[in-house]
């Protein structure tokens, strides 16, 4: 037993020099109390001073990315989830050093005036590569970006928002349709880049660590089962004074019958059990680490003008509401009477400063979100959202400018503005809707701003009422210069009137280049092909051929007012003597035809040609104005000189839609001949339609081949018609398919079908049906990019140039017009007209005769030198 009790000895010194040893550290630890303490806050402090500086090291390394969506942008939830995940991932790279709050990611929404809502993501630099490529595809482009630098405001509010709720609870599961942002891009739709407006939402994400999850999950657990204990200590306090005799348990027995039969007498009072809890259900979104993230969103606003940003703080913060359901986003801070306290004032605002300037993540304890909560806010604005149009995206009318007036645009803060496209960026247009609605004073208002920009024009009016509405405002000495009007809708013998040979030659025009353009123009107004009429194709063709070879003789001869127009095809056709001086003339090859092959044709065949002739000549002021032989009216050199050209046909019958397709052919001619300038030296020159169904008809295709062909050339289109479905096919597509504007008043359902089909899921045609009159929805090209559709007021010549109404120079203005041209009366130009054809006949003569005269010498001269 002595070992034993020499072992247990032992130990007890042991203990006892152990308790003692214990009690001295205890009374070491006591006395020195004060500098342990001071050793554990200097090394606390030198933690935290060095997690600040690897955390503002790594913060200062950043790469900043735009995302920018197309107007298709369209995501689906899969995509959204893997742009959260790929998000998460960026957020936690970095170097290893990387301390947890400077792991972080920062989505910026922004907008300041010039554009509606800028998304930038703001990531560590070792994550570029990670976010250069998104898995929205195609439809967002993620472009290199800088830090944001801004001009200091007079007034700057904050705001935190954090997670309110039950630890757990998810926020209102938002729609992708309507866009998620929609209520945000409402918030800052009304901002004023002049006053300095501007807001920013910055939604920065963490990775959550696993500790901080735990911890976090145990205290929701705990709190929890607290919960569960009062609870049951409740409905215990219940049952006791039930079984007591309390005044109303009391009051109910004596009403109970059951009472007074004693049936409820030895009843046990059974004590409440602790309600289980699920895990599961008490945690929530947190029980799921996958896509779990800290959350912290910050807000700030400015504005140079008084109150302003504080009402766009107040106007985000209800635009978060759109995620308020068991948990919702609320500003951080308290009220106190009229006095918000909270990261707009000290000593919180250096903090929240801190946060905004540098990324640096300080949740709030209840900021855990899973990034399903937060889909609306990890993609940038949709096709779905109604984005407000930016002073930037579309510039507002000036004179001086170079800018097209389009339409009066309201924007979201009621303000009207008249909104603009740039000249070499509008190309072709096309209007469609109801007669009387205000495309004509549209394209009016188009005309007049190009006359003052200094750009050249034709405008078609069948009408003949455009010239006298928008005289008054061309009356400037400038544009007197460059006008000239061809009014076909004269009547008096005094009125004045241009002319135009279709086969002059005295502006050196290759002659076959003129005989196809002319003869293509018969053919497209008539519907001719190779396939119909191959001999009435054949006759116009020689016969044109012939006179352009006259009229070719004549300029060479110096003797211009003697050339051969369009009328003088019947007499070539009809007079065998007219012929016969005609056919003397020409070459031996051209010749040729009309003395084997002429005379074979049977003479049933000439009336194809010459009916549409005499149609043309039966109007006596479409034959004064086609039968001079010296054009006043020549549109290739109004195309390179600028000039501002008013054409007025007489009207829209058959007859009339021979002339306009006449004018337009040449158009087309005219634009492709400018081939033989250098690109930079073609003068954009811009023709004015209107009625472009009495210009579209049977087989035509001069108006796609204008859209297709002659944008090269410098020439642009601008086409009104009442109905888009009665043009051909081919040139409905060329229309459509080349508009860089397009437009559409009120109509029927079936006829804005053909344009607000090229608006897919934007608007519907009975939006438009419903329009008033002077209204249009329209889309624009600016510096390259599709606008709209927009709902706009078309504007009025009065509330447009007003001041620049001349009313007293109108008749100056016509004059200038008819001298620019050289016109002369109607009747002097009939006169003309009908006496051509024996001046041509007198040219063919006295040619003939001189070259009889000069063969008679040359023959002589012969002779003598043989003698």
């Amino acid at each position: 037993m002595e070992p034993h009790g020499v072992m247990l000895a032992g130990a007890l010194r042991t203990g006892a020099e152990v308790f003692t040893g214990l009690g001295d550290l205890t009374d070491w630890v006591v006395v020195n109390a004060w500098w342990l303490v001071l050793l554990a806050a200097a090394a606390l402090a030198g933690w935290e001073a060095l997690q600040k500086r690897l955390a503002a090291e790594a913060l200062a390394r950043r790469t900043y990315v735009e995302l920018v969506p197309s107007g298709e942008f369209d995501p689906n939830p899969e995509q959204i989830w893997r742009q959260g995940m790929q998000l998460i991932r960026a957020a936690g790279s970095g170097p290893w050093w990387t301390p947890r709050r400077a792991r972080a990611l920062r989505l910026r929404l922004r907008s300041d005036g010039t554009r509606p809502l800028a998304y930038r993501i703001e990531a560590p630099a070792s994550a570029y590569a990670l976010l250069a490529q998104t898995p929205y595809g195609a439809r967002v482009q993620a472009k290199p970006a800088g830090p944001v630098s801004d001009k200091r405001r007079d007034h700057t509010v904050r705001a935190v928002l954090t997670l309110r709720g039950k630890p757990g609870s998810r926020l209102r599961d938002v729609p992708l349709d309507p866009d998620p942002l929609q209520p945000l891009l409402d918030a800052v739709a009304d901002l004023n880049a002049g006053l300095g407006d501007l807001a920013e939402v910055c939604v920065d994400l963490s990775p959550a660590s696993r500790w901080q999850l735990a911890a976090h999950r145990f205290h929701t657990m705990q709190q929890a089962r607290n919960e569960a204990r009062r609870e049951a200590r409740r409905e215990a306090r219940w049952l006791t004074q039930d079984s007591t005799g309390n005044l109303p348990t009391t009051l109910g027995r004596l009403l109970d019958p059951a009472e007074w039969r004693g049936t409820r007498r030895g009843q046990m009072v059974m004590s409440p059990q602790l309600r289980r809890l699920e895990r599961d259900a008490v945690l929530g979104k947190l029980a799921h680490t996958t896509g779990l993230v800290r959350v912290q969103i910050l807000v700030r606003c400015a504005s140079d003008a008084a109150d302003r940003a504080e009402a766009r703080l107040a106007r985000i913060a209800a635009a978060m509401d759109v995620y308020a359901g068991a948990s919702r986003l609320a500003s951080q801070g308290w009220s106190l009477g009229p006095v918000r306290i909270g990261p707009d004032r000290w000593p919180w605002r250096d903090r929240f400063d801190e946060r905004w300037a540098s990324g640096l993540m300080r949740p709030a304890r209840t900021g855990w979100a899973h990034i399903e909560e937060l889909a609306g806010l990890l993609k940038p604005p949709t096709c779905q959202a109604q984005v407000p149009l930016m002073e930037s995206d579309m510039p507002t009318f000036e004179r001086g400018k170079d800018l097209l007036p389009q339409g009066w645009y309201r924007g979201p803060d009621g303000r009207e503005r008249l909104l603009a496209t740039y000249e070499d960026d509008t190309l072709f247009e096309v209007q469609s809707g109801k007669a009387g609605w205000g495309k004509t004073m549209r394209a009016l208002v188009h005309a007049v701003a190009s006359a003052h920009n200094g750009r050249g024009f034709a405008f078609v009016d069948p009408h003949g009422d455009s010239l006298t509405d928008a005289a008054r405002y061309l009356a400037h000495a400038d544009i007197m210069e460059r006008i000239a009007v061809f009014d076909l809708t004269v009547r008096k013998p005094e009125d004045r009137l241009g002319c135009w040979n279709l086969i002059d030659m005295s502006g050196g025009q290759p002659p076959h280049e003129v005989t196809a353009a002319v003869v293509e123009a018969f053919a497209t107004a008539l519907g001719w092909d190779d396939a119909g009429t191959p001999r009435a194709l054949t006759i116009l063709t020689k016969a044109v051929e012939a006179l352009v070879a006259l009229n070719t003789a004549a300029v060479a001869a110096r003797a211009p007012q003697m050339q051969a127009t369009l009328f003088q095809i019947r007499p070539l056709l009809t007079d065998p003597e007219f012929r016969e001086l005609v056919v003397a003339a020409l070459d031996d090859e051209t010749r040729r035809w009309w003395t084997n092959s002429f005379p074979d044709l049977p003479k049933d065949g000439l009336p194809v040609v010459l009916n549409p002739l005499e149609r043309l000549g039966a109007n006596p002021v479409i034959r004064a104005f086609l039968g001079c032989p010296v054009s006043g009216y020549d549109i290739r050199r109004a195309m390179d000189t600028g000039q501002v050209v008013w054409i007025c046909p007489p009207g829209t019958g058959p007859t009339d839609r021979l002339l306009i397709s006449l004018i337009v052919q040449d158009f087309l001619r005219a634009g492709l001949s400018r081939r033989d300038l250098p690109e930079k030296k073609r003068r954009p020159f811009r023709f004015y339609l209107d009625e472009l169904i009495s210009l579209d008809h049977g087989a035509s295709t001069v108006l796609a081949q204008i859209t297709e062909q002659l944008r090269k050339f410098g020439c642009r289109l601008h086409g009104m018609t009442q109905l888009m479905n009665r043009l051909t096919p081919t040139t409905r597509a060329a229309l459509l398919q080349n508009a860089s504007c397009l437009s559409t008043t009120a109509g029927s359902v079936e006829a804005i079908t053909q344009i607000t089909s090229q608006w897919p899921d934007k608007v519907t045609p009975r939006d438009v049906a419903g329009l008033q009159r002077w209204w249009h929805y329209a889309s624009f090209t600016v510096d390259g990019k599709r606008i709209g559709p927009l709902r706009i007021r078309g504007p009025e010549l009065e509330e447009v140039f007003g001041d620049l109404a001349r009313p007293t120079e109108t008749g100056a203005l016509l004059q200038a017009a008819h001298r620019n041209t050289g016109a002369r009366t109607l009747a002097a130009r009939t006169k003309a007209a009908l006496a051509q054809e024996d001046k041509v006949r007198s040219f063919l003569t006295s040619s003939a005769a001189a070259s009889a005269t000069a063969r008679t010498a040359l023959n002589d001269d012969s002779k003598g030198q043989y003698r």
